[in-house]
């Protein structure tokens, strides 16, 4: 039985489920997809890219849904870009934004300009109204570095927040044992991460719903209405607007969580047991 089944009162044997959008923000067609899948859809909880475009139109739409933040210090889309929120010459690329790879990010990111700008996200998010629930990370871009994922948990323990982390797997690539660090800080995180492969995105779901192990596990989206902004925003369109499908217009993806006897929940629900702990 993992820790975190037993926080939250499950049997050792339950298979628990959150179905993630990441994204929010991104543009008007994301938070779209995105506030249709919390609302009337499959999914649980989704995260806010603060420094993305269209976060400020995000606001009008909250109604007080399950939402992170999305710590964000890359602007990977070749022809869409946005940049930080604070004055941080390092975490900008010649193109007029964040860098675009991880590996360009990790080689000029100032340490002290990285926690800057993800404090203030943070706490942009708060003075917007969104009540949030956890910490994840754009591109997974603050967990493999030591000096970036001391910053990820410094914020999780100042605002009291789970975090989403890298499966157990990753710990001997990375070269530390970063989920053992939060573990010893009280900060919670699902046990398994599943990224749906990029093609057939209703098989890859299917089948991971049929492999789920016992424990808590977060399977990620990025759904977008099909517009013509997202398609020309990204020449991965195609993939989130089948998530929005699959999320919000597939009546047997909803059978299939059932016939699984998955449960779902949301990060708040780990939010509260988190604060039990303390």
């Amino acid at each position: 039985m993992t820790a975190l089944l037993e926080l939250l009162g499950y049997k050792p044997d339950d298979r628990v489920l959150l179905i993630s959008c990441e994204n929010l923000g991104w543009c008007h067609a994301a938070n779209m997809g995105v506030y249709q899948a919390l609302r009337s859809g499959l999914a649980t909880t989704s995260s806010l890219m603060v420094p993305a475009p269209w976060a400020r139109e995000a606001v009008k739409g909250y109604r007080g849904a399950d939402v992170g933040v999305h710590l964000t210090l890359n602007a990977d889309d070749e022809c869409y870009r946005w940049g930080p929120i604070t004055m941080s010459p390092s975490l900008l690329d010649g193109n007029g934004g964040f860098p675009s790879t991880l590996d360009d990010l990790w080689e000029h990111a100032d340490v002290d300009e990285v926690r800057r700008e993800c404090r203030a996200q943070v706490e942009r998010a708060i003075l917007w109204g969104f009540d949030v629930t956890h910490l994840d990370s754009h591109l997974d871009a603050l967990v493999p570095r030591p000096e970036f994922f001391d910053i990820y948990l410094e914020l999780a323990i100042d605002f009291a927040l789970p975090i989403r982390l890298d499966n157990p797997a990753a710990e001997r690539n990375y070269g530390f044992a970063f989920r053992r660090l939060a573990t010893e800080e009280g900060i919670l995180s699902p046990d398994q991460i599943v990224r749906l492969g990029a093609a057939d995105r209703r098989t890859a779901f299917e089948n991971a719903i049929f492999s789920l192990d016992s424990g808590v596990t977060e399977i990620i989206f990025q759904p977008a209405v099909d517009t013509p902004e997202v398609r020309a925003a990204t020449p991965n369109w195609a993939r989130r607007v089948e998530d929005h499908q699959i999320l919000t217009n597939d009546p047997a993806a909803l059978e299939l969580v059932e016939r699984a006897d998955v449960k779902l929940i949301s990060y708040a629900e780990i939010k509260t047991a988190q604060a039990r702990q303390t």
